[in-house]
């Protein structure tokens, strides 16, 4: 589905005010001023008017729609604007038409904007690469994941991609304000008023999104009584009761998904239990599904503690499993001990290398067979073709480990896959397994 609008501000007053507040210039625009500065690719485009096909990469309520509609306003160029979620090769023709009649009967350049445009598939992706590549429109893509991954390599090597970052709450504190004050689009003629703790309430509840910050402010407006004089004043009550079910932006199974996942795994990496801590309740705040962040504790007691301290995966997995008894909200608490207690003590990946480095050996060396002295003869024929023999039982040996004896295939170097670290039990277990090393 398509929509071509006019570019002569924004809409009517029964329009949310989230779309009657959308900047049309960027003197009306917050945040993103690493692409927006005097000597930015993207600023010098926009005052010079030059056009080039982009994607906008960057959470919700950034600025992604209002940039591309900014840059045809500037750039006196039709805009013409596709839903991937909604749209399909039809749409995709029809836009195409409209751009190519654009050119040819005006000579107007067009912006053809593709919101969600990971959604599209390759085929439809691939849609737009000769019409790119032709002129007939500037394409210009929003997405919230990353295009390394949710775009074809043909179509980002023919765009420029800008990375939105998230607004800060002082960015967000000026949007709401200008809000506030606009009598035409805003809540100006309406005498809403809101102190600055109101203001900053609202502007950390958005999280970083400009759009819901107006969409909390008109909900709170909406619930203000008029007062003597007609002045309508927010309240605290009315902020709490906007926020109450409000939950932090997550983007389950996206891109800041896997970045906190990563942040918590590497917080537990580098022994920070604070910041460990911090990440796991960033995400179980954002809705995270606990079971999940229970399996990566368990993968972490693995990958980064393995013998320095075994218990770790034991309490890992009993953290896992006193959730799954208890459930929500209480069963959280049980993992977070499990967080503190991986990211407090000692590291090890030396298991965990171990296991690559064989992996890759067996790899390399194939079906190498098991030499005859290791091999069982439970019968007197497989006793005759050597099996078992000249085999040394370890428990009569000094120390229980018969020195000299070989394990590995017959022709094959002794390998050293596993070299303990000198921290926790591996110290121990390092020094055990260098004085039989000694030994044979």
């Amino acid at each position: 589905m398509s929509e071509q609008f006019s570019l002569l501000g924004a809409g009517t007053s029964v329009a949310p005010l989230a779309d009657r507040m959308r900047p049309t210039s960027l003197d009306e625009f917050y945040g993103q001023s690493h692409l927006l500065g005097n000597e930015s690719t993207l600023r010098r485009a926009i005052d010079n008017q030059q056009l080039h096909s982009m994607v906008f990469w960057g959470p919700p309520g950034t600025g992604k729609t209002t940039l591309a509609r900014m840059l045809a306003i500037t750039c006196d160029a039709a805009f013409i604007s596709l839903s991937a979620v909604l749209s399909g090769v039809k749409d995709i023709r029809d836009a195409v038409a409209s751009a190519r009649n654009n050119h040819q009967a005006s000579g107007v350049r067009t912006v053809l904007f593709v919101d969600e445009v990971h959604r599209f598939n390759k085929a439809q992706q691939d849609a737009f690469l000769p019409h790119i590549e032709d002129g007939t429109f500037y394409f210009v893509g929003a997405t919230t994941e990353n295009p390394s991954f949710a775009l074809n390599n043909a179509l980002l090597s023919r765009v420029r991609v800008y990375v939105l970052k998230q607004l800060q709450t002082s960015e967000i504190e000026q949007i709401i304000r200008r809000a506030l004050a606009d009598v035409e689009r805003g809540l100006g003629a309406m005498n809403i008023e809101a102190g600055t703790e109101i203001v900053n309430r609202l502007a950390q509840a958005a999280d970083g999104d400009g759009r819901r910050s107006l969409v909390l402010l008109e909900l709170a407006a909406d619930l203000s009584d008029p007062e003597s004089g007609g002045k309508r004043v927010i309240t605290d009550s009315h902020v709490a009761e906007v926020v109450r079910d409000s939950l932090r932006y997550f983007d389950r199974g996206g891109d800041l998904f896997y970045e906190q996942i990563s942040a918590l795994h590497k917080s537990v990496r580098g022994s920070d239990p604070d910041a460990a801590l911090y990440w796991f309740c960033r995400m179980i705040d954002g809705g995270c599904d606990p079971h999940y962040i229970a399996r990566r504790v368990v993968r972490m007691a693995n990958e980064d503690i393995g013998n320095a301290d075994p218990r770790a995966l034991q309490l890992a997995l009993d953290a896992w499993n006193v959730f799954e008894r208890l459930g929500s909200p209480e069963g959280e608490l049980a993992i977070a001990q499990a967080v503190l207690y991986l990211a407090s003590t000692a590291k090890s990946n030396a298991a965990y290398a171990a296991y690559k480095a064989a992996t890759q050996f067996v790899k390399e060396t194939g079906n190498l067979e098991v030499p005859p002295h290791l091999r069982n003869a439970p019968t007197g024929f497989m006793k005759e073709l050597g099996y078992g023999r000249d085999y040394q039982y370890d428990h009569d040996a000094v120390d229980g480990v018969a020195a000299g004896q070989t394990y590995f295939p017959d022709g094959v170097t002794r390998q050293t896959f596993y070299q303990p670290v000198d921290r926790g039990l591996e110290k121990q277990i390092a020094e055990k397994l260098n004085t039989l090393r000694n030994r044979d």
